[in-house]
């Protein structure tokens, strides 16, 4: 039986998992490793300002990032945690006027941008998974979540992630199985993790666990992603042009960024077309 959109319209719960640079004070262009290869910049180390963050928090080549090739810049995303930790951590301090607490900013940041990516995968079962224990159990680690992101820097640092990770990873491993099935999958095993370069076009990969494939340069122009786990799924310079991820699950906009798309391709409603998709 065909199944057509299980999803449920209720994008409200990301609304606070989307980037806001005007309201962040540049955490990611100073806080960050980069790697010139990359596709950022030049090679920097953590704590150290990237060469094109003005004294305004804002990039100086931000509308020409893609010409420069620095596909890592256009790709990231940290899902809201920099103007998260800016204006509600930090209550608007910044960095750069307040450089005694800097280190401990970008640590913070750090945790924060976790904690959001964690919020962003519960979110997308809350707002998808009409099963209502399943909803019920994201929604109760939601808030928990979110209250989490409310404390004091100094019980954010302290904060033991692993085990807060492992209670989001239960519930996405059981919303991961339930939506998979509806999708066709027969088991829960993943497929080979590595898909580099590779011609996939033609594969059956409705419910299929891609979770942390490497999908890098791989060809899925035109395929049926209906109801696959893309989560920690590496995609640059995917081709997904033509492609159905309307009910892909686990899918962020950084790996939308990174891939390869078309005005064709189908995105879930939480994710936006890159502009350079069109150029």
């Amino acid at each position: 039986m065909e199944i057509k959109n299980i999803y449920i319209n209720d994008l409200s719960v990301f609304k606070d998992l989307k980037i806001d640079c005007e309201n962040c004070f540049g955490f990611c262009c100073v806080a960050l490793y980069f790697s010139k290869v990359d596709g950022f910049p030049k090679d920097k180390s953590p704590g150290e300002p990237c060469v094109n963050l003005n004294l305004d928090f804002m990039c100086k080549v931000h509308k020409s990032l893609r010409k420069k090739g620095l596909k890592g810049c256009t790709s990231y995303d940290c899902f809201g945690a920099g103007q998260k930790v800016a204006k509600i951590t930090y209550n608007g301090v910044n960095w750069y006027e307040s450089s005694e607490l800097a280190e401990e900013m970008f640590n913070v940041f750090l945790v924060m941008r976790q904690l959001h990516e964690m919020l962003w995968y519960l979110s997308m079962v809350y707002s998808l998974e009409k099963e209502e224990t399943l909803r019920r159990m994201s929604s109760i680690i939601i808030q928990e979540t979110i209250e989490i992101t409310l404390l004091k820097p100094e019980s954010l640092l302290k904060l033991n992630l692993d085990v807060h990770r492992e209670k989001v990873n239960e519930v996405l491993r059981k919303a991961s199985n339930q939506i998979r099935i509806k999708f066709g999958s027969r088991n829960n095993k993943s497929l080979s993790k590595n898909y580099i370069g590779r011609n996939l076009k033609n594969v059956n990969l409705r419910g299929a666990n891609l979770s942390g494939a490497l999908l890098i340069a791989a060809d899925l122009s035109n395929n049926d992603l209906s109801g696959a786990n893309l989560i920690g799924a590496d995609m640059r310079d995917t081709n997904i042009k033509g492609a159905n991820l309307e009910n892909s699950i686990f899918i962020t906009q950084q790996q939308v960024n990174a891939a390869n798309g078309d005005v064709n391709t189908k995105l879930p409603a939480s994710l936006k077309i890159p502009q350079y998709w069109n150029e």
